[in-house]
């Protein structure tokens, strides 16, 4: 979704350790990660390569970083649910882009996957196993495990609140994927039911 070409440049928004940054700069782009941690941010540059930039800051004061150029791209990978408030901070994201510039955002489905709400279930009658949902429209704040000395928010949105901060923020969305979860477990199972998707996908344009 992304398309990323040569000499382009990308931020990555809550980049963590910086998993992205090798995928990225193998297609010629120029990658920027941006992390509120400053410990994910040392074992960002330790373990990847000096071409990529990696800075300490807050998505939600984007604008503070003299960045040496506007953005062609920047993305959310599994970072934008664990922000507040969500429309602040598209809205930061918004600010560095180029004009039609694009934004992809990857994060756990709020519609079928929502932290500690949510599960698998099976019906004996019909042999099915099916996804569990205890709640949706509700927006809710999980506390998640601490990592790496770090504690975290997991932020519920429904789905509507993603797209009306992205619109109001200036964005058209114009793709999305949703994908199911088929990688294997440890205990070497897979999910029970890949016709439900666990993740989503999807791309907006600054208009």
């Amino acid at each position: 979704l992304l398309d990323l070409q040569p000499n382009e440049f990308l931020l990555d928004v809550g980049a963590g350790t910086g998993t992205l940054a090798p995928h990225v700069l193998k297609t010629g782009c120029n990658y920027v990660g941006i992390e509120l941690s400053q410990t994910f941010v040392k074992q960002a540059k330790r373990y990847h390569s000096t071409k990529a930039t990696f800075l300490e800051g807050d998505a939600r004061n984007l604008r503070v970083h003299s960045f040496p150029t506007y953005f062609d791209a920047a993305v959310f990978l599994l970072s934008l649910q664990d922000m507040e408030p969500l429309e602040g901070v598209l809205e930061n994201v918004s600010a560095i882009l180029k004009a039609n510039g694009r934004l992809v955002i990857f994060m756990i489905h709020p519609c079928f996957r929502i932290p500690r709400q949510s599960g698998w279930g099976f019906d004996e009658k019909r042999k099915l196993h099916y996804r569990r949902i205890d709640r949706y429209l509700s927006p809710l704040a999980v506390p998640m495990k601490t990592y790496m000395g770090n504690t975290t928010c997991s932020y519920h949105r429904p789905l509507q609140e993603y797209v009306g901060a992205l619109l109001n923020a200036g964005f058209q969305i114009d793709a999305w994927e949703e994908i199911a979860d088929s990688s294997r477990k440890p205990n070497g199972k897979k999910n029970p039911n890949e016709d439900i998707p666990l993740f989503l996908a999807l791309r907006a344009y600054k208009k």
